[in-house]
């Protein structure tokens, strides 16, 4: 669908276009708006952000996300809000990206498996790595876990 989106053999609704904004963490006014130029400062109120799945078609997704700077221009990273619901381990599934991850959990208990190894992070534990290895993560103990999750694009 991108594909003919960005040939122009396709025409967006704004259903489609509103989906296409949060999975890439942009305003719906980014595709509008000609101010991009403009020095960065936005502010996001806590009920303007929308809670997502990992992925919208996960029966059991591992986590939920809100952008905490959808609607920033240009951002040099992305930050996110993530919930991680207490899963088992065959539940979750490992996925890679570009650049860098930090993750710092704000409560609870959240399990990381990276690079073939499990690691428990609690309240107040941070993490930085590289997301190109395989990773996965899942809420543990009793109520899962909340983190603040912020990624970097690749470097050039």
């Amino acid at each position: 669908m991108l594909s003919q989106l960005e040939t122009g053999k396709m025409v967006p609704t704004l259903p489609t276009l509103a989906r296409i904004a949060m999975v890439f963490d942009v305003g719906l006014d980014y595709f509008f708006d000609v101010r991009r130029r403009q020095k960065a400062f936005t502010i996001v109120r806590k009920e303007d952000r929308i809670q997502f799945p990992e992925r919208p078609d996960s029966p059991l997704p591992s986590y939920f996300f809100e952008c905490l700077a959808f609607s920033a221009y240009e951002k040099g990273l992305q930050a996110y809000v993530a919930d991680f619901p207490v899963r088992s381990p065959h539940d979750v599934k490992a996925h890679t990206h570009e650049g860098g991850e930090f993750i710092y959990v704000e409560s609870g208990l959240l399990i990381i498996h990276c690079a073939g190894e499990g690691h428990m992070l609690g309240t107040g534990d941070s993490l930085y790595f590289d997301p190109s290895e395989p990773h996965s993560y899942r809420g543990g103990g009793e109520n899962g876990a909340r983190a603040v999750v912020i990624t970097t694009p690749p470097r050039m």
